[in-house]
């Protein structure tokens, strides 16, 4: 009678053994699923708002980069009038921004002081409109 009721308490743990072992199981998989969606909800909105964000802001520090040297050009030029790497810079920058009338002036200049350069005398043409 004995090993009848130790066989059946034995059962009874085996049961509550499995028990808990399918309960843990199931809140494992439900805690690594929601922690998973979670991440991916996270990275998946971060790259879609840097996608959107980002061409903006390339525009912006385009314009931002080029007037940033154009201040540096024309403090160099302060200092220096005749510095030929300021002058040329300065042409560059205003021409990349479209402002071809701003870059007639430190084009003259290179072309007063380095006469025989004919591609500062192409440029100077090219930005008259010649």
């Amino acid at each position: 009678m004995e090993s009848i009721q130790k066989k059946s308490s034995d059962r009874r743990v085996n049961k509550g053994d499995r028990i808990k072992q399918i309960f843990a199981f199931v809140s494992m998989a439900g805690f690594a699923g929601s922690a998973i969606f979670g991440m991916v909800s996270l990275f998946s909105s971060g790259l879609s708002s840097q996608h959107q964000q980002k061409p903006v802001a390339a525009a912006v520090s385009q314009e931002s980069l080029l007037a940033a040297q154009e201040r540096g050009y024309i403090t160099v030029l302060q200092r220096e009038p005749q510095n030929q790497t300021a002058l040329e810079g300065l042409a560059n920058v205003r021409l990349e921004m479209n402002n071809a009338k701003g870059a007639i002036e430190p084009l003259e200049k290179l072309v007063k002081l380095h006469p025989d350069r004919a591609d500062y005398q192409a440029l100077l043409a090219q930005a008259k409109g010649k």
